[in-house]
């Protein structure tokens, strides 16, 4: 996936300016497939030259005589483009946390460093969760009542959801596992001995 599609699907459900782009683009698509606001604009001039996209200028109250905004619409070459993407298998995508690989090395080096990175990603999982939880309660009220793309925008939320409670529920228990480990008042700077690695398989 580029981030060309992202910005088709999020023109395609509105078009929009940039500015206003940018800011829905953070509220929702943007939830799960981050983007930089110079990243979009540049994207979005790209598109513009391929021909995905096609700009209507639009005066808005206050602006200088003949000025005005950009206003994005898809156009056919990029309804096109977009339904090809959606009509491809995407491969599977991998798992990869530097924060895990942190908590699996974290016996060699500063333990207490690491359970402290821990307690941050937790805080921020935890906002996150809130946060979806609350645009879930507010936008979809009746989830048995949605149909085609307003069923389609609330189940990526609770996908979105599930996955901040993955992360919620794991680090809290990743912490409350090291609270109770009998080695805890250990230094952590110091490296435990070496153990097996259930994961790797013992040739016979």
């Amino acid at each position: 996936m580029a981030l060309e599609h992202a910005l088709l699907v999020a023109l395609t459900e509105r078009p929009g300016t940039g500015l206003e782009l940018t800011r829905r683009f953070d509220r929702s698509i943007g939830l799960f497939w981050q983007a930089t606001h110079q990243q979009v604009y540049r994207t979005l001039g790209r598109m513009e030259r391929d021909g995905w996209v096609q700009v209507e200028t639009a005066g808005r109250p206050g602006s200088q005589r003949g000025r005005g905004e950009k206003r994005y619409v898809v156009a056919p070459a990029g309804a096109d483009a977009l339904r090809s993407w959606l009509a491809e298998p995407q491969p599977t995508e991998q798992f990869r946390s530097a924060l895990t690989v942190r908590l699996r090395g974290a016996s060699y080096g500063d333990r207490a460093a690491v359970l402290d990175d821990v307690r941050t990603h937790l805080t921020e999982h935890a906002g996150r969760l809130a946060g979806y939880e609350a645009m879930c309660a507010r936008d979809y009220p009746d989830p048995a009542a949605l149909s085609g793309a307003a069923l389609d925008q609330y189940l990526v939320l609770r996908g979105g959801i599930g996955l901040e409670r993955f992360w919620v529920d794991w680090l809290t228990e990743c912490l409350a596992a090291h609270d109770a480990a009998p080695d805890a008042a250990r230094d952590p700077a110091a490296p435990d001995a070496a153990a097996p690695d259930p994961t790797e398989r013992t040739p016979r």
